[in-house]
């Protein structure tokens, strides 16, 4: 992490109140590392293991504090884990470029291990919201609830693609100031001040004084996009395997995942919800944390 925790807490404090957010104090999570077989991972854990835990997946080309104001909002009542998928963040990039769906079931698989995990909530966005399809179609038997944010079996081409070719050309900017200026454009939703220093959790600089992306490039480069495109496809034949309560959640102006793709989702699950953030597009945890959170408290904690 490029920010020293000093920075980090200020920069969560602005984000906090930007957000609508009125938080007490601001609790820092502590890092973590694990290993499953030659391959490190990272992850952020918010504390209060007593409670009932909720593991975070994120989408791609982000990482683990893309969750941070949305834990750091649930963590008095939430035990809240945030993981590092392969080739992402401070986890490590698989020397093979294996980011295929299986691989990242295992993955899962073996983090939750690594926590002693029985049931528990499982919360995925975009790549995070496939794999945590996989994951809940495999091990219904583990999940209390699971959250499935702007993502489905069926994939949206013109949004994707438009994900696609912004995370492949950003990846060649190397100036911070570059860098700002391309995911502004993507995402104008973004204020320019706080994505700076979000942007720290993201990047890391070269002894050149240069910026790299953290994630691993080859992930959108190599994966064959047919293979995966059937992949998502056929898990649509496994919803029925999902019995817990399921929270299906549409950002608002997302180009990715159309209202009719969440509507359908959660009609085919046995017992599926469908909602949507509003001033939201594909990244709702980033775009709306607190509408998120308020759908989630809706979601998790039913009057």
């Amino acid at each position: 992490m490029s920010l020293s925790p000093d920075e980090y807490r200020e920069h969560l404090e602005t984000t906090a109140v930007r957000a609508g957010f009125s938080f007490p104090g601001v609790v820092l999570p502590e890092s973590h590392e694990f290993r499953l077989g030659a391959m490190r991972f990272h992850y952020l854990d918010w504390g209060n293991r007593h409670l009932p835990t909720i593991v975070f997946l994120h989408g791609g080309a982000l990482n683990a504090h893309t969750w941070d104001l949305v834990c750091l909002a649930l963590r008095e009542d939430y035990h809240c884990v945030a993981l590092d998928q392969r080739g992402h963040g401070d986890s490590d990039w698989s020397h093979e470029a294996d980011y295929s769906m299986a691989a990242q079931l295992a993955d899962t698989k073996g983090f939750v291990d690594h926590l002693g995990l029985g049931r528990f909530i499982l919360a995925g966005m975009s790549l995070g919201a496939i794999n945590s399809l996989n994951f809940a179609i495999n091990y219904p038997e583990m999940l209390s609830h699971l959250v499935i944010i702007d993502a489905g079996p069926e994939m949206r081409r013109p949004g994707s693609s438009r994900i696609r070719d912004f995370v492949n050309g950003v990846a060649d900017t190397v100036s911070l100031d570059g860098i700002i200026d391309k995911a502004m454009a993507f995402n104008p939703r973004r204020d320019p001040v706080i994505l700076r220093r979000s942007l720290m959790h993201a990047l890391r600089q070269e002894p050149d004084g240069s910026w790299r992306w953290k994630y691993d490039r080859r992930r959108f480069q190599v994966l064959d996009q047919e293979k995966h495109r059937a992949e998502r496809a056929a898990l649509a034949g496994g919803l029925a395997r999902i019995t817990c309560p399921t929270l299906v959640v549409r950002g608002g102006e997302s180009d990715v995942f159309h209202e009719e793709d969440g509507i359908r989702l959660a009609q085919r699950l046995p017992d599926g919800k469908f909602v949507t953030v509003p001033k939201a597009g594909h990244t709702v945890q980033g775009d709306n944390p607190k509408g998120l959170v308020s759908e989630l408290r809706r979601f998790l904690q039913p009057t």
